[in-house]
């Protein structure tokens, strides 16, 4: 027997003005409604560390501390990786 693990954390990393961000922003509260989770994003420009290191990927989604997916978040795929 095999037990599924859940998400435990689910964070978009976004940058102010970013119109790619707000579809994305969109697309979790849609998906992730839906699945009973909650989200949260975080703004790069105001982490240096992060900034660095997804300065050109933004938006960035985050499950459980692990890069999922960036730029277009996909709401099919979005809810393949929560539901599996």
């Amino acid at each position: 027997m095999s037990s599924v693990q859940t998400p435990r954390e689910i964070t978009l990393l976004v940058r102010s003005g970013c119109h790619l961000c707000k579809a994305a922003a969109e697309t979790l509260d849609e998906v992730t409604s839906r699945l009973d989770y909650t989200w949260q994003s975080v703004d790069i420009d105001q982490d240096p560390e992060l900034l660095a290191r997804h300065s050109e990927e933004v938006p960035v989604l985050l499950v459980d501390g692990r890069v999922r997916d960036f730029w277009v978040i996909d709401a099919q795929r979005l809810e393949a990786l929560l539901s599996s």
